[in-house]
């Protein structure tokens, strides 16, 4: 193994995480999962809903690095408006929508008796 390329690989997902970073959506997700965070911290979360409030966090981050790296490419493949190429796009979009729904529900599962 060439410990210059491994290392160099880290310092490209950086690079990643930095421009995910600058999206719109992104910079919303991560204010949810402050906001999140800091409820959880108020509420006393126990150690296993810890766990997977910031499993959810990870995982809604990742994917919505995902859904614009598929924006991206489908971008640079289909640069002119193409149904297979607006649909692409939608579909990652709507897998993002899909998976905060369920995450929001878990959520509320978790807080919600805490607080009534």
């Amino acid at each position: 193994m060439d410990m210059r390329k491994y290392l160099r690989s880290f310092g490209y997902a950086f690079e990643g995480i930095l421009m995910a970073s600058k999206e719109q959506n992104m910079k919303s997700h991560v204010l949810s999962a402050i906001i999140v965070m800091l409820a959880g911290y108020f509420t006393g979360l126990s150690r296993i809903e810890w766990y997977i409030v910031l499993l959810l966090i990870a995982l809604m981050l990742a994917l919505e690095m995902i859904n614009t790296a598929i924006e991206r490419v489908v971008d640079l493949a289909s640069p002119d408006i193409h149904p297979l190429a607006k649909q692409a796009k939608d579909i990652a979009a709507g897998a993002v929508l899909v998976f905060a729904l369920f995450s929001a529900i878990i959520g509320l599962l978790i807080f919600l008796p805490k607080w009534f």
